[in-house]
């Protein structure tokens, strides 16, 4: 296979990396008092899940996000929480820590990266605190 053929969900590292990239981001959430309230799982493990599959699936990866759970619709997933500013700017922070432990090629986490912040910013539905 060239490189030119490769799916981005192999280029970043595959499984693993997703796997890393979900359990970092949710090792943030999981002490954040602007966040944490926003899961209603006792466990994170299984929002932990979604993320990653969802991310796979999105990068090229399995499609086992959509076998399971159908379209993603992730605005209308959203839309029963209060996602303001501030807890898009915490799951940035957060986000950014997962992104940064996959250590990637710069070129490779700019556009990891720039997905994951116009995703955020897509998601906020309210702007009260």
């Amino acid at each position: 296979m060239s490189e030119t053929a490769r799916s981005y969900f192999e280029q970043f590292g595959g499984h693993e990396a997703f796997a890393t990239l979900a359990r970092v981001f949710y090792q943030g959430v999981a002490a954040d008092t602007v966040l944490r309230p926003l899961y209603p799982e006792e466990d994170l493990a299984a929002a932990e899940e979604r993320l990653r599959m969802f991310l796979e699936q999105y990068w090229g990866g399995p499609t086992t996000y959509s076998d399971q759970r159908g379209h993603p619709r992730l605005r209308m997933r959203h839309a029963a929480f209060r996602i303001n500013p501030e807890a898009r700017d915490h799951w940035l922070v957060h986000m950014r820590a997962a992104v940064d432990a996959l250590d990637l090629p710069p070129a490779d986490d700019a556009l990891l990266w720039d997905y994951l912040e116009r995703a955020a910013h897509a998601m906020v539905n309210t702007f009260e605190t």
